[in-house]
């Protein structure tokens, strides 16, 4: 055995051994919804983390022990940062000293709707000049797969150091076979699986899929998961953890494109699409409910089906049912708009020239988190339509310039007398503290696209549901 390959057999021991002693240190790069709650979790385990993002104002809200998130608490940043358990940096030179490096930035669709990785690749690029030997990498952010193997490992080898790709056989809990994996440095794939306002699971409940690309990289990545987080599960490649998000998310956006279907169904049929989905969940196996709203959003469920139907065309696949799915969820921003525009009209008002109210603008209910959110999409096209817009939401005082969106707007106040002044008041974020007797009350007209005044009894003739 040659000097090189002694080194490189032993890659996998030493960074065992870092984990074992409890002197790992992780890298975190990207410190948005899914970084930073993953660099808090890690810290309050006893490990040391950095945290890296390219934006200078986030790491000075940390650095003065702020929040930007709305349910991460600043006193759980201050206790981290006072433990000289994290720190966050602009200055990715400090790469070179981390054991790990996470990957964990965004994976949007660009205006053709096909995958940008455009900071998947500009992030690998910025570790090369710091990639060292032994360290392990790690991507969490959702893509289709192939990713990890055909983009990430080609950059990082432009520094010289090798990540071997080879097969390897487990059973979920460890790696049956697929020794003696030489490699430079180590390679994984774990997919995030942030619920933003979930308040049932916890990040480390959360059992944690992992892939590698070979076996070393494999329990590498298991062993540092394994210090944070309650389970993890090992699949046999970075491509099989890369399908299972895509499963998780494609899963739930067809489910609900489903129901978004039905619900159209229902109202032409004269039918509570609402009341069915409750009388169908007293099953108690069978069936899982969803439930119909104004379209997608987050960061995952609108996007993922889509890397899955990009990807699917270089083997000559056509995925009907996914993209049928995605279709009808995409169009349910329109089918609000029309609803709103049928509801003024047997009013005898048009949409041209009348004032809007929407109410959320968050993709779901409670969280202070806009990605993809359909109340940007009806938004704009009631200002397409020529109506005059304003919306109110608690955790959106203003709304800043986004990767699709610009609106000059800030949130208005609740009051009776300006509900009072809109023509149409149209739900399309069902957050908990709004009062909907007193929205229903006061306001001219409701669209109510989330079944949120369904327990509001009096002035019901004000509702159209949709």
């Amino acid at each position: 055995m040659n000097k090189e390959t002694a080194v490189a057999s032993e890659v996998l021991p030493a960074f065992q051994s870092k984990i074992d002693a409890g002197a790992a240190r992780v890298g975190i790069i990207g410190l948005g919804y899914v970084g930073l709650p993953l660099a808090l979790l890690f810290a309050r385990e006893g490990l040391t983390v950095s945290g890296f993002d390219l934006d200078p104002e986030k790491v000075a809200k940390l650095r003065r022990r702020e929040s930007y998130i709305r349910h991460i608490a600043p006193t759980t940043i201050a206790e981290q940062v006072d433990q000289k358990r994290f720190e966050a940096t602009t200055d990715f030179a400090h790469l070179k000293d981390m054991h790990a490096i996470l990957i964990c930035v965004p994976t949007p669709l660009d205006s053709h709707r096909e995958p940008d990785l455009s900071f998947v690749r500009s992030t690998a690029e910025a570790i090369v000049p710091h990639l060292q030997r032994g360290q392990l990498v790690v991507l969490e952010s959702t893509t289709y797969p192939g990713t990890t193997e055909e983009v990430v490992l080609p950059i990082l080898e432009r520094s010289g150091l090798k990540c071997p790709v080879s097969s390897y056989a487990t059973n979920g809990f460890e790696v049956t076979a697929g020794e003696g994996q030489e490699a430079d440095f180590l390679l994984a794939f774990s997919p995030e699986r942030e619920d933003p306002g979930n308040k049932q699971f916890q990040t480390h409940q959360l059992p944690k899929v992992v892939g590698g690309i070979n076996a070393s990289s494999a329990r590498a990545a298991q062993a540092l998961y394994a210090q944070a987080f309650e389970k993890t599960f090992l699949v046999s490649s970075t491509r099989a953890a890369e399908m299972t998000k895509i499963l998780e998310n494609t899963y739930r956006c067809v489910n609900i494109a489903l129901v978004n279907e039905l619900k159209l169904l229902c109202l032409r049929m004269g039918i509570d699409i609402w009341e069915v989905i409750e009388a169908a969940k007293t099953k108690p196996f069978g069936f899982a409910a969803f439930y119909p709203g104004p379209g997608l959003g987050g960061h995952c469920i609108p996007i993922d089906p889509f890397y899955l139907t990009w990807k699917a065309r270089e083997y000559e696949f056509h995925t009907r049912f996914i993209e049928l799915a995605g279709e009808i969820n995409s169009s349910m921003p329109e089918h609000v708009v029309a609803s709103a525009a049928n509801a003024l009209n047997q009013r005898k008002q048009c949409l041209q020239g009348a004032r809007i109210l929407v109410l959320g603008l968050a993709y779901k209910r409670d969280i202070d988190d806009a990605r993809e959110s359909p109340s940007l999409r009806i938004i704009e096209l009631l200002q397409d339509e020529g109506a005059r817009v304003d919306y109110h939401d608690p955790y959106f005082p203003h709304l800043t310039k986004m990767r699709k969106y610009n609106f000059d707007l800030e949130s208005v106040d609740l009051s009776p007398e300006i509900l009072a002044q809109y023509d149409a008041v149209v739900i399309a974020t069902d957050h908990s503290s709004y009062d909907y007797q007193a929205i229903v009350r006061h306001a001219r007209l409701v669209v109510d696209t989330r079944n949120a005044t369904h327990a509001v009894q009096e002035h019901r003739e004000k509702i159209v549901r949709c």
